[in-house]
């Protein structure tokens, strides 16, 4: 088997990205900048297609870099992820050992204030416990994923119209269509701690957008969940906005996309 890891990145210097990643496998980047151009070159005897593009947006970032994509694993990745050394064995013997699962999740180590999973033991991932996995853990079976039709969202994640939860929803439709998920117990490298490019605090925009994710993530459960979602989280996320009025704002995100 062969590894391509899928990276999106903005206003990067395209020619050191790979050596600051710590790429050891093939790699395509998508550089959102402002011009077009192409380069390709070879960094630890492994190829490096490099495209920069006008177009924004996280999901159309990453569905350019799929359309492209060659390998059998793909390993989506951002410009702030550093691979520990080995990581393309690691991955491919995950998958060489688990011939069952289709898409793996794997442990990248994180902040503290973003950490939101850690994987302690090899499990089957369904759609009620999905929602936390970031798209650097992500890693599948190209030609399985060319065969269900699935690309990312247009309309979330950083420079498109709605916040963060593309990945989520690519999760999600992965698992609707029959692609067998789980969570494994390998670390493959480190987020690098940066400002976010989406995340300007707990606003309006927030919990609003946040409501619409979940009209396309839960559809008639938006609502309850959105409840749970303000019970367990309202403590740290409703110290400007209050969790009555951040439970509004939410259900109003839901109401502005029912029917769709």
């Amino acid at each position: 088997m062969k590894l391509q890891v899928l990276v999106s990145a903005v206003n990067q210097d395209i020619a050191t990205i790979a050596e600051r990643m710590g790429l050891e496998s093939d790699a395509i980047i998508i550089n959102q900048t402002d011009h077009f151009g192409y380069k390709e070159y070879t960094h630890n005897g492994r190829r490096i297609q490099c495209y920069e593009l006008q177009e924004k947006g996280v999901g159309l970032s990453r569905n350019n870099a799929l359309m492209r994509a060659e390998a059998d694993i793909v390993l989506f990745s951002d410009e702030d992820i550093r691979y520990d050394k080995g990581y393309e064995k690691r991955v491919l013997d995950a998958f060489a050992a688990h011939p069952e699962a289709d898409f793996l999740l794997f442990n990248v180590r994180v902040g503290a204030s973003r950490a939101t999973y850690h994987t302690e033991r090899y499990h089957r991932v369904h759609v009620w416990n999905a929602g936390r996995y970031p798209t650097y853990s992500f890693a599948v079976r190209r030609e399985k994923l060319h065969a269900a039709h699935i690309t990312f969202s247009l309309l979330f994640g950083g420079g498109a119209k709605y916040s963060n939860g593309e990945d989520s929803l690519f999760l999600k439709d992965c698992l609707k269509y029959g692609l067998v998920v789980y969570a494994i117990p390998v670390e493959i490298g480190l987020e690098i701690e940066r400002e976010s490019t989406w995340f300007a605090g707990y606003t309006d925009k927030f919990f609003i957008d946040r409501g619409v994710l979940y009209h396309f993530l839960y559809g008639g459960l938006a609502y309850p969940m959105a409840v749970r979602f303000i019970l367990a989280h309202g403590k740290v996320m409703c110290q400007e906005i209050p969790r009555k009025n951040a439970l509004a704002l939410m259900r109003k995100g839901i109401q502005s996309v029912e029917g769709l």
